[in-house]
């Protein structure tokens, strides 16, 4: 799904009018940097849309459960978030060429210009509003072990050996590693 379109009624038209959008949307998963997140249950969300005089102004939620691969151990991890839903729709788009061509101008990735069909699409603030609540280092648990990066054990569910046998091979290629066991004589 590319688009969650909510047509904007007539009279919402009228200065500091106010209505609710709720539903559900099913997204198959978000990507944040190295990390995909699917969400095996539709998304719910909620908005307010008032009219402020010369912009709509939306403000609401959304609710998802994620599924993403811990960071340490790769393991599924299952969270629950919920994002505050924000967009601001100029009425008029001649307000904003108050800023020109330039999308760095201060305020300018602010607002969007209602289309002239009046149907805003809030996919995007939804997906923003979740992405935003999405942890940068998923983890499972905080003391997660992760992985045996020489045999690839998952060190919270099983133990190994490879540690001991690196020790014991930087050991054996000191030529002090003898005198470990030297006792030396007390006087």
């Amino acid at each position: 799904m590319d688009q969650l379109l909510i047509q904007i009624p007539a009279e919402l038209f009228a200065l500091a009018e106010s209505s609710r959008f709720e539903g559900e949307v099913q997204l198959d998963s978000l990507a944040l940097g190295p990390d995909e997140y699917s969400f095996p249950h539709p998304i719910a969300w909620e908005v307010d849309i008032t009219n402020t005089g010369s912009a709509f102004l939306v403000m609401g939620a959304a609710r998802a459960d994620a599924v993403v691969a811990c960071s340490r151990c790769l393991d599924d991890v299952e969270l629950q978030l919920e994002g505050a839903i924000e967009g601001y729709f100029l009425l008029d788009g001649e307000e904003a060429d108050c800023f020109g061509e330039d999308e760095d101008a201060p305020g300018a990735d602010e607002f969007d210009v209602l289309p002239e069909d009046h149907r805003i699409d809030l996919l995007p603030l939804i997906k923003a509003a979740l992405m935003v609540e999405m942890p940068t280092l998923p983890l499972c648990s905080e003391e997660c072990a992760g992985l045996c990066p020489t045999c690839g054990a998952n060190l919270n569910r099983e133990t190994c050996d490879c540690a001991q046998q690196q020790q014991a091979a930087a050991d054996e290629s000191n030529p002090f590693s003898k005198l470990a066991d030297y006792r030396f004589a007390e006087n």
